[in-house]
């Protein structure tokens, strides 16, 4: 019981450490930051959402997609840190943490030199990423690579998870290396 004569400003106090605002979902500049695992809309102005029957399709285009795994692994003391196996579609490359909400200067040139790298410099080069289902890792990159100008991007939005339901074979995976 609260006493009778307890100043106002003692009650606001006592209001205000019970009140938590929730964490913002999206940046500023409009990048999921937050609550990465959760459903993911249906479009993404600069991409293709794709299912897998029309991933299919495109591996058998000439030139094939540039596959690339967002998945997120623990980074600590300048390596990758393996927690857990991890698997993508044969012929990825595993870029991970570059689907973050907030990439540092050095995440964003990781994701900057190996995109030009497997493209060649060809912006128009298809580019296909993808994560797991319900997953805004893969959102974030693909926004990410149309605002670096890639015109050809792809957004495999249910990911490893539809592959796998599909019964396709994956490969095991390992992250591209962090020069």
């Amino acid at each position: 019981m609260l006493p009778v004569r307890l100043p106002l400003a003692a009650l606001l106090c006592l209001f205000i450490t019970h009140v938590h605002a929730d964490p913002p979902l999206f940046s500023a500049d409009g990048y999921r930051i937050s609550l990465y695992r959760s459903p993911t809309p249906d479009q993404l102005p600069g991409a293709t959402i794709v299912d897998t029957p029309a991933l299919q399709a495109l591996l058998n285009q000439t030139p094939a997609p540039v596959l690339i795994d967002v998945y997120r692994r623990q980074w600590l003391q300048g390596r990758f840190i393996e927690d857990q196996p991890h698997a993508n579609l044969p012929g990825s490359h595993w870029l991970a943490n570059t689907g973050d909400g907030d990439l540092s200067p050095e995440w964003q040139g990781y994701l900057v030199r190996h995109l030009y790298k497997f493209t060649g410099g060809n912006l128009a080069r298809p580019l296909v990423f993808y994560c797991r289902s319900d997953c805004w890792l893969s959102w974030n990159a693909v926004k990410r690579a149309a605002e670096l100008g890639y015109t050809s991007v792809y957004w495999y939005r249910d990911g490893l998870d539809a592959w796998e339901a599909a019964n396709l074979p994956v490969m095991a995976a390992t992250p591209e290396p962090f020069e």
